[in-house]
């Protein structure tokens, strides 16, 4: 039975995707009562399903993208001045084939990139003879000629964790595994029509909550929980791409990555990946089925694997494969009938009526802080609110690092020097200046617990429970972290059985 609502909101986020998390950072740093839900983990779906990259998009602009490449490219150096330990720059190189695309228009569109946005962090591009460049290594004799940029990678689930642990430490009430299943209008004490929602955890316990307004980021699900709530249909619609990648075992020994011309003309990334691994992606498929849960087939395991043997010595086998994830990309609709060629852009609708409802449909994890900073600009003077953007010169939790990850790293060992350097860095990649509050003043080795798996012990598996909201294995093993690529199925059933053990008590006492 639900109970009558006892607190009401300023705004209620549906959704904790990347985008639903960095509005609710935005929107508690302005002093809003914030309320976000997720039906699932956060970042358990297109957020955590990404290539990894805090980019520009250089394929845009052979689709004439310039303004999203742009916003794109100026975000990219605003991210790594507030989260410098769970991205950094990446220098790619795209070997040439002259069969796809004239050296001039890859020069062109290098040149764009380099001068559309300001660059403080990265180097410009340039050309390379692959003959004498590291990269050229583990290529086919066949490529001679490339092209080196930088970018820059990220860890997309735990940005998403790190805004909600930024929102939450500001005020903002952050529920996961809690579903909103209806939102109606209904009349305020003060004479203000409210939202109210009815939000059902995963035990499956109901109960109200009001809010002034209502963010809708819920990603693939967008237009239908905006046309449940308000009459009539969206101005907006969205196309379902499913995106799938691979990770097989390492295809070369240096730091570089490759963007690699398909023969279909898309483009595939190799990209460096948890330093045992290569990551191989991304497919642009049409996707019509349930967004709750996709998975990669096998034609496109098989296109991957081909593409990226058209350049590697090694061929890139099916078997090698090790890991797959697919992600379903909510891209804002348009006129496009090639996948590959819808935008990247978003659009947002706000209806004002019966109460402010705003939907953000489309969008992509490098514009995540612009679009929140929009959307709360939008809201905030319905909400009474005067406090303005913020959020582009405050570092994400852990993100205080000076002068740079390598100092702090090499700060850690001297600090902890009972502890591996591969896990300090594995450990400050993750949660950066936060890591002490795993380590605490700790002289021995026994301070962190039990070694419930390889690499994973108590004080980091009581710190997830207890600050990040993980619930599940698959929770801290796949999305809070990547141990899951290096257990087997025994150490995967050791940390169920822990958390199934310390998790409820550790959740209370939190």
């Amino acid at each position: 039975m639900s109970e009558p609502p006892s607190e009401i909101f300023d705004l209620l986020i549906v959704g904790g995707g990347i985008n639903g998390a960095g509005i609710a950072r935005d929107a508690a740093g302005r002093g809003l009562r914030v309320l976000l839900v997720e039906q699932d983990d956060l970042a358990a779906h297109t957020s955590s399903a990404s290539t990894k990259l805090i980019h520009g998009g250089l394929r845009y602009l052979e689709f004439y993208e310039f303004n999203l490449v742009r916003k794109a490219l100026a975000e990219r150096e605003v991210l790594f001045g507030i989260a410098p330990h769970i991205m950094y720059p990446l220098r790619f190189v795209m070997p040439h084939d002259a069969s796809l695309r004239p050296a001039w228009m890859i020069r062109v569109g290098l040149f764009l990139y380099d001068h559309l946005a300001r660059r403080r962090t990265l180097q410009s591009s340039r050309g390379i003879d692959l003959r004498a460049h590291p990269a050229g290594v583990p290529l086919r004799d066949t490529y001679r000629r490339g092209f080196e940029y930088a970018d820059g990678w990220v860890d997309d689930a735990r940005l998403v964790v790190l805004n909600a642990l930024d929102a939450h430490e500001r005020g903002a009430r952050i529920r996961t595994r809690t579903r909103c299943e209806r939102l109606q209008p209904m009349p305020g004490a003060t004479g203000e029509t409210l939202w109210s929602a009815t939000l059902r955890s995963a035990t499956g316990e109901s109960d109200l909550v009001q809010a002034r307004a209502v963010v809708n980021a819920t990603g693939p699900w967008a237009a239908a929980l905006h046309d449940a709530a308000v009459p009539g249909k969206s101005k907006h619609g969205l196309r379902l791409i499913k995106g799938s990648h691979i990770v097989v075992p390492r295809l070369f020994d240096h730091d570089y990555a490759y963007i690699l011309q398909a023969s279909d003309r898309r483009i595939v990334f190799a990209i460096p990946y948890e330093a045992q691994f290569t990551l191989i992606g991304t497919t642009d498929v049409e996707y019509h089925d349930d967004p709750q849960a996709p998975h990669i087939d096998q034609n496109e395991i098989a296109y991957l694997c081909a593409e990226a043997s058209r350049y590697f010595c090694k061929p890139v086998r099916t078997e090698d494969v090790v890991w797959t994830y697919s992600g379903v990309r909510p891209l804002l609709e348009d006129e496009s009938t090639d996948a590959r060629a819808v935008t990247r852009d978003y659009a947002l609708e706000l209806q004002q009526t019966p109460a402010p409802l705003l939907s953000v449909f489309g969008g992509k994890i490098t514009t995540y802080r612009a679009l929140a900073e929009e959307v709360m600009d939008h809201l905030a003077p319905l909400l009474g609110c005067g406090r303005t953007a913020w959020s582009g010169k405050t570092p994400l939790p852990g993100g205080d690092l000076a002068p740079s990850f390598e100092d702090f790293v090499n700060t850690l060992v001297r600090r902890y020097p009972q502890h591996r350097r591969a896990l300090l860095e594995r450990w400050a990649r993750a949660y950066g200046s936060r890591v002490t509050q795993i380590l605490g003043e700790s002289d021995s080795s026994d301070a962190l617990g039990r070694e419930v798996a390889p690499d994973l012990y108590e004080t980091e598996l009581r710190y997830l429970v207890a600050r990040e909201w993980a619930v599940t294995a698959d929770d801290v093993l796949w999305r809070r972290s990547k141990l899951g690529l290096r257990l087997n199925a025994d150490a995967v059933r050791a940390v169920d059985e822990w958390l199934s053990v310390h998790a409820e008590s550790i959740r209370a006492r939190s």
